[in-house]
């Protein structure tokens, strides 16, 4: 028996397989870099091992220094999670040479199934359909469009879709170059790219004694960058006929290696009318088999009640399945929330997180007993997001008798999160769920292509509404400075009891600036541009002049009143309200000329590393053309000229890193 599990993970994952221990009677152990000493999962373990430093290099993936932290805290086995080593052949054998139990499948496995080049010969012999293997150099203008893929490992890493040959080669190295970093394995072959496919992979569990279950289908075809955002389960595509069919292939591609664990097989469908490029009676192919727990486990496990952590233990204890899985019931939809901003080529968000709240949540890490909202997040208030590791904040996943209830249930539960001092997806997210084409089901992974990332990245809050919570920002920074008022505190701030100049305040949203001009007096609230805009009493049955509280304004516009929360932080004022969220940046009245940049400048947007620079000072480029490249949050992000104009200055150079502000490019359109 199992008495003691280290998880050689961080964030969400990790609190989940604790979550499934503690349910069980297992003990836990943590382990830990630098940068997550104060992490949440770090503190809910029984024991935490440190691993010095920050980078993934130097801490999770030293597999020599995970198996020495597991001896030494008196663990039994190890649980890999997802990522980092959860898919290292060596490092499940270092693990059982060691005397430790491996919660995962057997190396060899891992190690077949972590070759794409390998995996898709094997099932090609095993009778599972797949897309044919292109070496870069056979690739033809027929062929186009093409994907570039890593052999190893995944997560969008490694990936190019290149559509005319010109920019093979480039493709090419770039691919390889990012699958090298990331995975260690520079190795890189092609694939017909299908536009407008459909992502479906298939949960599956099998034990030492020969059964495979095949435990529903989950539909992930709303990518960004060939990473998952929106998962469901089960998929809207799939019908009966097509559902036995792709359980069959999933299990011959389990049994074809003799799997044991929980898998993923993962596979890419044709909707209906496509020609299909390889069989003629093939409308789905296989991709690649993921030999570890999924990211996206948790619709499956609404959907079917198991716990699919807790069947991994009991499978490493030697334990059986029942001959037959249990049937799926409703519908599930998870969401990946990012600290990122879509708008801005998905550049990741770094620092501190101040507020962190999903209302209506259910449950945490565990199967909801009923319908509703599950939160799996790895931070809290007060965490710090950095650069060294994938910038999700949590999983959202909302539980309903049908697809429509689920997913208006999960929009409104992130509607009104209140998520404070980090740009996220969360706008984009409530965009999806709420468009047309979703609640059709008419997804696919060209979906933000289609329906425009641009209208998709929308605010939530439009233009009155950004007014708006300006103007209650500064009636409750008002409201803040008359409470810590040692004089005529209990005067509203601007009060006059005859006429006087008016209240400024001015806050930048999105690089727009936006100037507040207001007066209190016996008459109320009088602000600039506001006509109609009354600042109502927060208790109408108190006959009192109508004040703005510090974190509590409520305005009343065409007869409609609101309530805007108001949250201060430094240099960030956020303010939440049903017309959506908005982050306000105080503008101080006198500013620090040393802190000014020139015109034109480019700025880094996270501290990375430069990788890659691909043009010279005094090149004139056009608007669009890449710049240079930053490694962060291990991605590479282009960054591209904004305009066009002459390359003026060019103060960075390969190998350097920088910080948050740091002038990259200067682009001057005057040259």
């Amino acid at each position: 028996m199992i008495e003691n599990v280290l998880v050689a993970n961080r964030g969400e994952i990790a609190l989940r397989i604790f979550r499934s221990c503690r349910d069980a009677g297992i003990g836990t152990v943590a382990v830990y870099s630098d940068a997550d000493a104060a992490a949440p999962h770090v503190a809910a373990a029984d024991a935490a091992i440190r691993l010095p430093g920050d980078a993934p290099s130097d801490t999770y993936l030293r597999g020599d220094l995970v198996v020495r932290a597991a001896l030494d805290a008196g663990a039994d086995a190890v649980h890999p999670g997802y990522g980092f080593l959860a898919e290292n052949a060596a490092f499940a054998r270092a693990v059982t040479e060691a005397g430790l139990v491996w919660i995962g499948p057997p190396p060899e496995a891992i190690e077949t199934m972590g070759s794409k080049v390998e995996s898709k010969r094997l099932m090609a012999a095993a009778g599972v359909p797949v897309l044919a293997e292109l070496h870069p150099s056979e690739v033809t203008e027929a062929d186009l469009p093409v994907l570039v893929k890593a052999s190893a490992g995944g997560g969008g890493r490694g990936m190019r879709v290149v559509r005319e040959l010109a920019g093979l080669d480039d493709a090419v190295r770039g691919a390889s170059a990012e699958a090298a970093s990331a995975f260690g394995d520079p190795t890189v072959f092609c694939e017909r790219y299908l536009e407008t496919g459909r992502h479906i992979e298939v949960q599956v569990m099998a034990d030492t004694h020969g059964t495979v279950w095949t435990v529903g289908e989950r539909e992930c075809s709303i990518q960004r960058r060939h990473q998952k955002v929106v998962e469901e389960a089960p998929s809207p595509l799939v019908d009966a006929a097509m559902r036995e069919r792709l359980f069959d292939a999933a299990a011959k591609a389990a049994k074809a290696v003799g799997y044991v664990g929980a898998g993923t097989v993962e596979f890419l469908a044709l909707p209906s009318g496509t020609p299909a490029p390889e069989q003629d009676d093939a409308r789905f192919f296989f991709l690649e088999m993921n030999t570890r727990l999924q990211v996206e486990h948790p619709v499956t496990e609404c959907t079917t009640g198991l716990d699919l952590v807790d069947l991994q233990l009991r499978i490493a204890e030697g334990a059986r399945l029942d001959s037959e899985p249990p049937q799926w019931n409703g519908h599930a939809i998870e969401v990946r929330l990012y600290a990122e901003d879509p708008a801005a080529d998905w550049q990741p968000q770094s620092g501190v997180l101040h507020a962190f709240d999903v209302p209506g949540v259910v449950t945490e890490f565990s199967v909801p007993g009923r319908h509703g909202i599950r939160l799996d997040s790895g931070v809290a208030d007060g965490s710090v997001v950095g650069v060294h590791y994938d910038p999700m904040l949590a999983k959202v996943i909302a539980y309903g008798p049908d697809r429509a209830t689920a997913a208006r249930a999960l929009a409104g539960a992130l509607a009104r999160a209140r998520i404070h001092g980090l740009r996220t997806n969360r706008d984009l997210l409530v965009n999806v769920l709420r468009h047309p084409a979703f609640l059709a089901g008419e997804t696919d992974t060209a979906f933000f292509d289609r329906h425009g990332l641009p209208t998709l990245a929308a605010p939530l809050a439009d233009g009155e509404a950004v007014r708006l919570s300006a103007l209650a920002a500064a009636l409750a920074d008002a409201a803040a400075n008359r409470e810590r008022a040692t004089v005529l505190g209990g005067l509203p701030s601007g009060w006059r009891n005859v006429g006087g100049l008016p209240q400024r305040k001015t806050y930048t949203v999105a690089g727009e600036e936006h100037e507040v001009r207001y007066t209190l007096g016996r008459d109320g609230l009088r602000a600039e541009g506001f006509e109609g805009v009354v600042l109502a009493e927060a208790a109408p049955e108190r006959v009192v002049l109508a004040e703005a509280a510090p974190e509590r304004v409520v305005l009343e516009t065409g007869g409609v009143r609101r309530v805007f929360s108001v949250a201060r932080y430094p240099g960030l004022v956020a303010v939440d309200s049903p017309l959506g969220s908005v982050s306000l940046t105080p503008v101080p009245r006198f500013t620090d000329p040393d802190a000014e940049v020139a015109a034109g400048s480019l700025l880094a947007p996270m501290p990375g590393t430069v990788v890659r620079i691909a043009v010279e000072k005094g090149e004139t480029v056009r608007a669009g053309t890449p710049l240079l490249w930053l490694e962060a949050m291990k991605m590479e992000h282009r960054v591209a000229a904004p305009t066009d104009g002459v390359v003026t200055e060019l103060p960075v150079v390969v190998g350097q890193q920088v910080e948050p502000g740091t002038v990259l490019a200067v682009v001057n359109t005057e040259e």
